[in-house]
């Protein structure tokens, strides 16, 4: 029976595609976030070109001085500022809608000749056609966001207003008209918004990104940690059982026949079980690890010394403890060299002893380091420790708030691990 929760991915492909979703819901990849780049590109200078209606007005009064030279220099003016102002948005449009985080000093300076030609357009806009001419400081004090950051536009804003009114008092010809400052006022509250908007829009996706990229890494993780846990156990048994029926060949045939059928066996399982690792639902108890613990046992000709009542053992720990039996034991096979392997189980706790070299070997390898990980998920630690005069032990124990005792009394917390032994939290 499928236990697997509904709506869970059952397969690495299936995380993968959800990754993907997440990312890029269109499912068209790179190649489709490339074409909604191009489509937001086209659009923002499509919204641009279209608020350029407003220098009408100046090109307006300069068409009524088409009679001199001045009117027509003004009106090329115009022209040449609105197409200098395209071609800012354009080249430099992205960096404001960039994070701030993004941006370079290097960036910045980069658009500052482009600014440089749309401000002289501006001021010569301004001394051809006159006091209409203006029109364009409101864009030249808009443009100042995609220049600098905020904090420089806000100045740059500023700065042209006070000698907007400056000129109305000064020059000859110009009128009292706060028009300009309060569109100038509008143009900035409503760009910037628009701009923070879409800096923490993008901040977001690339957020969304990075955890979609480590829940990618999350599940390569945990499958390379099960695809590890099941074949070094069940190529160590199987290891063991080929080289009993090699010694067996020549001294009981019979015997040796059994043990060579028990290897298909055990080999068939082990397929089964990388299959059901790799679909995502892995059937693994705590009591079919123990008989495949004792089976492994006898085969390396280890006294194995098992549970037989596992009623008090909670249901939330059933699983990791299966893969500490698992884990645990095929150290014993593989390194110890031991004579005895006794395992101990409690409601809050698993330990493998067995009697051995007493070295921990392996105590850094995929293996201890896997469970260390399950250990964790649960909140529990993984104790391994070096007995005297000869062995070792590995002990997974659920920790809570305070100290927990280990069978030797001895106080283990999240912070440390006790005396002689090595905890891995």
């Amino acid at each position: 029976m499928n236990t697997q929760a509904p709506g869970r991915p059952r397969t690495l492909r299936a995380w993968v595609g959800r990754v993907r979703g997440v990312i890029d819901p269109s499912g068209e990849g790179a190649a489709g976030r490339a074409a909604a780049y191009d489509t937001g590109r086209i659009f923002g200078n499509v919204m641009v070109a279209i608020w350029l209606v407003f220098l009408l007005q100046p090109l307006g009064v300069a068409w009524g001085m088409r009679g001199e030279v001045r009117g027509w220099a003004g009106m090329g003016a115009v022209v040449a500022f609105a197409a200098a102002y395209l071609w800012h948005f354009s080249s430099s449009g992205s960096i404001a809608f960039a994070p701030e985080v993004e941006l370079s000093r290097a960036k910045r300076r980069a658009v500052l000749p482009r600014y440089g030609v749309v401000l002289v357009l501006a001021g010569l806009s301004t001394a051809l056609v006159g006091q209409s001419g203006t029109t364009a400081w409101v864009f030249l004090a808009v443009s100042g966001l995609w220049t600098w950051s905020f904090r420089p536009a806000v100045v740059v804003s500023l700065v042209l207003t006070g000698l907007y009114q400056v000129f109305e008092l000064t020059l000859p010809g110009w009128q009292t008209d706060n028009s300009l400052p309060f569109a100038m006022l509008l143009a900035m509250v409503a760009c910037s918004g628009g701009i923070l908007a879409a800096r923490r829009g993008r901040a977001l996706g690339r957020a969304r990104e990075e955890n979609a990229q480590l829940l990618v890494e999350e599940e390569r993780n945990r499958m390379a940690r099960d695809l590890h846990d099941i074949l070094g156990h069940s190529l160590t048994v199987i290891t063991v059982k080929a080289e009993l029926a090699n010694r067996l060949i020549d001294v009981d045939h019979d015997r040796a026949k059994a043990e060579v059928a028990d290897l298909e066996r055990l080999s068939r399982s082990a397929l089964s079980d990388v299959r059901r690792a790799v679909e995502g639902y892995r059937e693994i108890s705590l009591s079919g690890e123990l008989i495949r613990a004792r089976e492994a046992l006898t085969a390396a000709g280890v006294d194995a010394e098992l549970p037989n009542a596992l009623d008090e053992v909670p249901e939330d720990l059933q699983e990791v403890f299966a893969w500490t039996v698992r884990e645990g034991v095929t150290n014993v096979v593989r390194h110890s060299a031991a004579r005895k392997c006794t395992i101990v189980v409690d409601s809050s706790s698993i330990t493998i002893r067995d009697n051995g070299a007493g070295a921990a070997v392996g105590l850094s390898g995929n293996g201890l380091r896997g469970l260390r990980e399950r250990a964790g998920a649960v909140g529990a630690a993984l104790v391994t420790r070096t007995l005297e005069p000869h062995g070792f032990e590995v002990q997974m124990l659920v920790l809570s708030d305070g100290p927990v005792a280990t069978r030797q009394g001895t106080p283990v917390t999240r912070i440390g691990p006790v005396p002689g032994s090595q905890a891995l939290t």
